[in-house]
Parts: C-alpha cells; structure tokens; sequence
C-alpha cells in the first residue's frame, strides 16, 4: 500500500489552543512545517508567532475557558482558512496548591482550563468538521498527573483525569467522521522548567526517567503528527503516551541507593 507522505498536511488547517509557547508553539510548527495552515490563540499576543521558514502561524486573542470566545476561535479559524481539520487542545496547566486551603475560585479556574475549555473548543469544532466530508480530528493534551498525581495538584489531577475520560466519551459519540485522540505528557522540558523542575531545568529529575532525559516540546508535536494522519486513520479513542516510559519507582530507587557494590576479594 502506497501511503505517499503521510505527514503533508498541505491544504488542511489545525487550531492549537495556547500555542504561543512551549508545547503548544512546537505542535503548530510541527503542523505548519508539514503544510498545514495553523492558527494558534492565547489570552494576549505574543511578541513573535510560532513559525518556520518564512511561514508564520495565525494568531487570535481569546479566553478558551469561555463557551462563547471558544466558539467564536473556531468560527475565526473556518472563516481565515475556509475549513477545520486538526483541533490540538493544549491550553492548560496550573500552579502547585495545597488542596486543604486551596481557594474555591483556584479549584473553579484550573477545571475550567484543562477540562471545560477543551470540552467548549472540541463541541465548536465538531459542528464544523461533522459537516467535512473528510471529517477531522481532535488531540486533547493530558498528563501523567491524571493517573499519578503528585502533591500540590488536586485540582489539576482531577482535571486531567476528567479529560481523558472526556476524550473516550466524545470518541464514542462523535466517530466516525471525528476521530478524538488522547496525549499523556510526562516531565517536558520548557521555557518554564526551570520554575516546575527546579534551576537545573530539570537536569535532576530526568534521571527517574526511563529515557534519561525530560521530553522535549517536539517530542509531543510528533506524536500530535502522527495522531492526526492518515497513518492513525483508525486509532479513535486512544490515550497515547509520550512519557519516555514513566517514572522509575520510588522502591527500585532506594533500593539502588541503599544497595553496597560488589568487590571482588
């Protein structure tokens, strides 16, 4: 079977939701180097857009944690490019909180971004891909947190979690003209590591990864490539690690540290 270049997406359009920055900028020069038309958004725009070459992303202004500014996003990306093939719901994150203290306006903030703005962003994309006659294709962006929370992310985690749940709940209802795949992140190296992972930018903590290394932005944006090719044409529903293998337990660590090396006599 002749796949040709499975990866030219030439013609299409894909929408990243904070995709100024970080993860977010390298999925849409992912995208944009492989043809697509890309429009990126944010709360404000940024100095300089995601691009490559001399092609440079869309940008538009929006607060995807409303219903209606969510909407009006992909009703802007249909009108600048004429269709919507490739939604990447990436906006999200969170500061640490203590859950016993944590406020019920930082609870209501950090669902609304990484849960209820992907649900608003992905129900306004389908409206239009539905109507396609290719249909399209929806990559929420999730984290190791939904499955391993870590201290300090209570609102965060259930967030993820109701995410990956999301995203198996639209597979269902919207195949099969719309395909709605799943990212798991783990530890990624980005301009902002240095505040999540300490000074070193991580440098410490790769070293409980079975890779040896944080992930890199593109590491995410090939993986972002993959799902949303005819190369994934049947995976729907799909939770796609991109983690380097996870984390080495906690229990294997000490016991490499406590454990004395052998010398011959």
């Amino acid at each position: 079977m002749d796949f040709g270049n499975p990866i030219d997406f030439t013609g299409r359009t894909v929408l990243v939701t904070g995709g100024t920055k970080g993860i977010g900028a390298a999925i849409a020069e992912a995208f944009l180097a492989s043809g697509a038309d890309v429009l990126v958004c944010g709360r404000s725009a940024p100095a300089t857009l995601p691009g490559t070459g001399t092609r440079r992303c869309a940008f538009r202004a929006a607060d995807v944690r409303d219903p209606a500014a969510a909407a009006a996003l992909v009703d802007a990306a249909v009108e600048r490019f004429g269709r919507l093939d490739v939604l990447v719901n990436n906006a999200g994150g969170s500061p640490s909180a203590d859950a016993a203290t944590v406020s019920p306006r930082f609870v209501e903030k950090v669902v609304a971004l990484n849960l209820l703005a992907p649900f608003y962003v992905a129900q306004a994309a389908n409206r239009v891909m539905q109507g396609q006659d290719d249909g399209g294709c929806v990559i929420n962006i999730g984290s190791v947190a939904a499955r391993t929370p870590q201290p300090g992310t209570a609102a965060y985690t259930a967030a993820k979690a109701g995410l990956l749940g999301l995203t198996r709940a639209l597979a269902l209802e919207w195949a099969p003209r719309v395909r709605v795949n799943h990212i798991t992140t783990g530890l990624v190296r980005t301009e902002d590591s240095a505040e999540v992972y300490g000074e070193d930018g991580g440098a410490a903590v790769a070293g409980v990864v079975p890779m040896r290394r944080m992930a890199a932005p593109d590491d995410v944006a090939r993986a972002c490539l993959y799902l949303a090719s005819e190369l994934a044409a049947y995976v729907n529903g799909a939770d796609l690690a991109v983690h380097g293998g996870g984390e080495t337990p906690a229990r294997y660590l000490a016991a490499q540290a406590a454990r004395t090396p052998f010398s011959s006599p």
